[in-house]
């Protein structure tokens, strides 16, 4: 179902006092690339199309559904400030735009981002008329260009192999919010259970408050609350909690008791609160044990997930709704998984959000750029950075993926350079947020300087994975016939999951250019005995988790346990008896 997605966009970062800006906009194509000559950014130039924001114009769900390469677009919207925000200052904030975008407010140059999948926003207030209406124009440029960061989203005219049909422009949600003097322009909030703490920084926007107040609140209760001097624009805290019961860990996030607790971020200048940001965590933690094994909450963890892509028929990588994403959760939950790896997309913050609350662990991946060199590098750490500082708040995430199958360092087997390059995500990570295991090079040719071992491996048949799969053969074997490990990279006893594996398709889908990673079943009770192989060979090797290919079909990928439109292909029931292993 697709919405006009009106909730407030950022749960996990949240203002009271904000105003949606998604709904109908006006549109222009600008191929010839010239709106600035023609005066479309100071926003008295009407556009000649309409578009539904935050559906993109290649979907249906934008009003437009027109999958021709446009480069370069522009958007134009009107409204009006309420009275009671006159002496607030104001936020323009933005989810996502694809790729380069530039945003005008009466005319007036706001902010210029770089990235197709992070947020950024910019305070307006000296821009906007507080009586009167006002205009915010944005120009998104979208080149089709492999060397920037692009997920799964084509790079040619038209989708192929398991590249889809692009989304360009605003792709998340548009809003602004109102504050103070000052405000809370970024925060990080990372658990310790083993000290029953929780710990962070916390920058302002302008380094006008002088004292930051946190109120914790759990089960409705409020059990802290903690005041501070600032350090300027950037101050570091430590909050201590009393455990709730010093025998049992009745507080500890698990995906069977996802527990959550509720902090308050308050900003003071003077005595007086000019800012309040809502938020939460869940207190828990994941590390790996002397053994080699993934624990949460130092027990050992299995993950059973499923590889999720993040589209939908109506609306290509912008979620229709929250209910649609709850829905995606909820159904993976009903066939056996307790987590999944979101692929090659940084997705929209409801999908982290409902994760932990729901009780459902997350992978974070970079979406790849496909050709390597200097700009390639640049843009792609450049956006992963800013990935990594807003996850790392996300309670359900539990690994980070930089890099999957070498897209973008193909040569990363025995070229140095793409090595050094892979270490370097893998230790930039690790800075900004230790707290996750990373795997650096998710699938072949990995690297040493990897906290996981990824492996794909498409075999048709589990019936040799327990012979295959011993950590003896990890230096010098050869998954989908590509090297386990990157020349000059030795296996060093880090926890081993098969992170891709099945995509057995139905042989009646696999036409008009349709297909699957493993040829057609040609009947639901083939697809089970092929899936009961695959799982007990899994379940046979020393594994610390699976992750099945994949939770949907995707356009001409049709290898989902889902169809295009999200809805079950087989019984839920016997799948979940079947990655379950009962």
């Amino acid at each position: 179902m697709i919405s006009k997605r009106k909730e407030y966009p950022r749960p996990q970062f949240r203002r009271d006092e904000w105003m949606s800006l998604n709904g109908e906009w006006e549109f222009a194509y600008d191929d010839a690339k010239d709106g600035e000559k023609r005066k479309y950014h100071t926003g008295k130039v009407r556009l000649n199309k309409t578009i539904t924001v935050p559906y993109t114009y290649q979907y249906p769900a934008s009003g437009i559904g027109d999958t021709t390469p446009h480069s370069t677009v522009w958007y134009r919207k009107s409204f009006q400030i309420e009275k009671s925000k006159h002496k607030k200052r104001a936020l323009l904030c933005f989810n996502a735009c694809d790729y380069e975008t530039d945003v005008w407010v009466n005319g007036n140059h706001a902010v210029k981002h770089v990235g197709g999948y992070t947020p950024f926003s910019a305070d307006v207030t000296q821009y906007l008329k507080p009586n009167g209406e006002n205009t915010v124009v944005v120009r998104c440029k979208d080149p089709t260009d492999p060397t920037i960061p692009r997920g799964k989203q084509s790079w040619l005219e038209k989708p192929f192999s398991c590249w889809y049909v692009p989304n360009t422009g605003i792709w998340q949600s548009v809003w602004m919010e109102f504050t103070g003097e000052d405000a809370v322009q970024a925060f990080s909030l990372i658990p310790d259970i083993d000290t029953c703490s929780f710990k962070g920084e916390i920058t302002t926007m302008y380094g006008i408050a002088d004292e930051i107040q946190l109120d914790v609140y759990y089960d409705g209760n409020r059990v802290k609350t903690q005041r501070q001097t600032t350090d300027g624009k950037h101050t570091r805290y430590t909050v201590s909690l009393m455990e709730a019961d010093f025998v049992d860990e009745k507080q500890y996030w698990t995906p069977e008791k996802p527990n959550l607790f509720y902090v308050d971020v308050m900003l003071y200048v003077k005595g007086k609160c000019v800012d309040k940001a809502h938020t939460r965590f869940g207190m828990r933690k994941v590390s790996i044990d002397n053994e080699g094994k993934i624990t949460l909450n130092n027990r050992r963890l299995y993950q059973r997930l499923v590889l999720d892509q993040g589209y939908w028929k109506e609306s290509g990588i912008t979620p229709p709704s929250v209910e649609a994403i709850r829905h995606d959760i909820e159904m993976a939950k009903a066939m056996g998984f307790n987590g999944a790896r979101k692929h090659q997309k940084f997705e929209d913050p409801y999908f982290y959000y409902l994760a932990e609350e729901i009780g459902f662990l997350t992978w974070c991946e970079m979406p790849s750029a496909y050709n390597f060199n200097a700009d390639m590098m640049y843009a792609q750490t450049k956006e992963w950075q800013e990935i990594v500082n807003v996850a790392r708040n996300f309670t359900s995430v539990v690994c980070y993926v930089p890099l999957n199958e070498s897209w973008g360092t193909r040569k990363i087997i025995n070229d140095e350079n793409q090595q050094n390059y892979g270490r370097a995500l893998y230790y930039m990570t690790h800075a900004i947020d230790g707290s996750r295991p990373v795997s650096t090079n998710d699938g072949w040719e990995c690297l040493s300087a990897t906290d996981v071992l990824g492996i794909h491996d498409y075999a048709y048949s589990g019936d040799e994975f327990k012979t295959k799969y011993n950590p003896e053969n990890y230096d010098t074997m050869y998954p989908q016939g590509r090297k386990l490990m990157a020349e000059g990279n030795v296996y060093q006893g880090q926890p081993v999951l098969l992170t891709e594996f099945g995509g057995i398709a139905m042989q009646s889908g696999c036409v008009d250019g349709n297909w699957g990673y493993n040829s057609g079943a040609k009947t639901a009770e083939e697809f089970y005995a092929r899936l009961t192989n695959l799982m007990k060979g899994i379940y046979e090797c020393d594994f610390c988790g699976y992750c099945y290919t994949q939770l949907t079909d995707v356009q001409q990928e049709i290898n989902g346990l889902l169809d295009e439109n999200h809805e079950p292909k087989f019984d839920n029931a016997k799948l979940k008896n079947i990655f379950e292993n009962d």
